[in-house]
């Protein structure tokens, strides 16, 4: 064999497509994905935050005025999309990007309508990008709409944030039925990569048994790191910074950065 013979170029991985979801509100669904973000891009991994909830409080969770966005993901699943570059947005965190989001969105569940193939509009946006990211984290709005069986559609992996109350255990079992459904007819490697408890107050009897539920009913698809309640994830929101930088050495940042490598081991395994 010639010396001379070129070594094959390798083509980049493509980004494991993760959605958060959960369709109950206030569950730490979007401080999760903006915190499990940065601290994915902490340990050198390439992440694309894409904010799916025409509220736009992943944006400005990162400190982006999405109220004066000239383009959103929303102009993406038109007709007429602009290229994707004009939308992509750096964030204060290396290796991490955005596609934002404003009220905008609201009017996709109704253009998307009559779309053909509607269902993976979302995915035809994503998969030109996946070569350039190893974590697509998709922040999904709190309903089971169209928008959220889009990223279903595209996604590798579900992440469920779940606060430890009642009502809790109930969209689980929805959300689970969903996911289902979307396997058999859209997507059929959709999987739950796991579910992370958050806003966790262990002096609470009932937060304690209704996460022993979770941990009988799920086993080990729940995560085995727990997101803490705290002042400073709200604060840091305010900041429009992750508590990663926000608050690097707090409680709340070193949990996110166990949780990331939870999802690194599975991803990789």
């Amino acid at each position: 064999m010639s010396a001379n013979l070129e070594t094959a170029e390798v083509a980049p991985a493509a980004a494991q497509i993760v959605a958060l979801c959960n369709q109950k509100g206030g569950v730490g669904k979007t401080t999760s994905t903006v915190n499990l973000g940065a601290a994915l891009a902490e340990t050198g991994q390439r992440v694309l935050l894409v904010d799916l909830d025409p509220q736009g409080a992943l944006s400005a969770g990162l400190g982006v005025a999405h109220h004066d966005l000239t383009l959103t993901i929303y102009d993406l699943l038109g007709k007429q999309a602009p290229p994707i570059d004009e939308v992509l947005m750096p964030t204060g965190v290396g290796n991490m990007d955005l596609l934002p989001s404003n009220i905008d969105l609201s009017a996709a569940e109704i253009q998307l309508v009559n779309e053909y193939s509607r269902e993976h509009s979302l995915a035809r946006v994503l998969d030109p990008i996946r070569d350039r990211y190893d974590y697509i984290l998709i922040d999904c709005q709190p309903s089971l709409s169209l928008l959220t069986v889009n990223a279903l559609a595209c996604a590798d992996g579900v992440i469920i944030p779940m606060e430890c109350e009642f009502f809790s255990l109930r969209g689980l079992a929805l959300l689970t039925d969903t996911m289902d459904k979307v396997r058999d007819r859209l997507n059929p490697r959709l999987n739950l990569w796991g579910i992370v408890v958050t806003m966790f107050d262990s002096r609470l009897l009932h937060s304690r048994q209704v996460m022993a539920r979770v941990a009988e009913t799920f086993g080990d698809k729940l995560y085995r790191t727990v997101i803490s309640r705290t002042v400073r994830f709200p604060d840091a929101s305010v900041a429009g910074e992750p508590i990663t930088t926000w608050a690097p050495t707090s409680r709340g940042a070193e949990q996110y950065r166990e949780l990331a490598r939870e999802v690194i081991g599975h991803s990789a395994a």
